[in-house]
């Protein structure tokens, strides 16, 4: 046994590893190969601020979906303030063709979808400049080996 354990080695693990992959050197190489390239990534969609042009145009995509709501309450307020009017509206709306209205359709799920595809990509964009403003962990240390031959080829190479 003190000659597969002795000395503080472990023969066993030190031959399986000729041949096996060590798995939690592997996984700190994986999660250093991330890192970087999750770095990388972030640098590449720093921008710098915007403009009074882009946030005017922000400020005007926010209104849509207030409006509609209000919108929406105020045809129950107008039914409850003034049902002639009301009932005028809502016969003037039974007027409108249904190809209008899948226009109508169409058009309002391609806004909102569109807006939720910008703000997902702004949303990452944030994380991605926040990740490179900070700065990775630095790698773990590699534990030396126990092993005399590979240290004297390390020194001779310069490893």
């Amino acid at each position: 046994m003190s000659f597969l354990f002795g000395d503080g080695r472990n023969v066993v693990a030190e031959t399986a590893q000729v041949f096996r992959e060590n798995a939690e050197n592997g996984a700190g190489r994986a999660a250093d190969a991330k890192a970087h390239s999750l770095q990388q990534f972030a640098a590449e969609f720093v921008h710098p601020r915007r403009g009074l042009f882009d946030r005017l145009v922000d400020a005007l995509n926010r209104l849509p979906r207030p409006a509609l709501a209000l919108g929406t309450i105020w045809l129950f307020v107008m039914a409850m303030i003034d049902p002639d009017r009301f009932t005028a509206g809502m016969q003037g709306l039974a007027l409108v063709p249904e190809s209008l209205w899948w226009l109508m359709g169409a058009v309002v799920s391609f806004y909102f979808g569109a807006r939720h595809q910008a703000k997902a990509q702004d949303f990452q964009r944030a994380v991605a400049m926040s990740l490179a403003v900070t700065k990775p962990a630095p790698a773990p240390e590699t534990p030396k080996s126990h092993n005399p031959a590979l240290q004297e080829w390390q020194v001779r190479n310069g490893g």
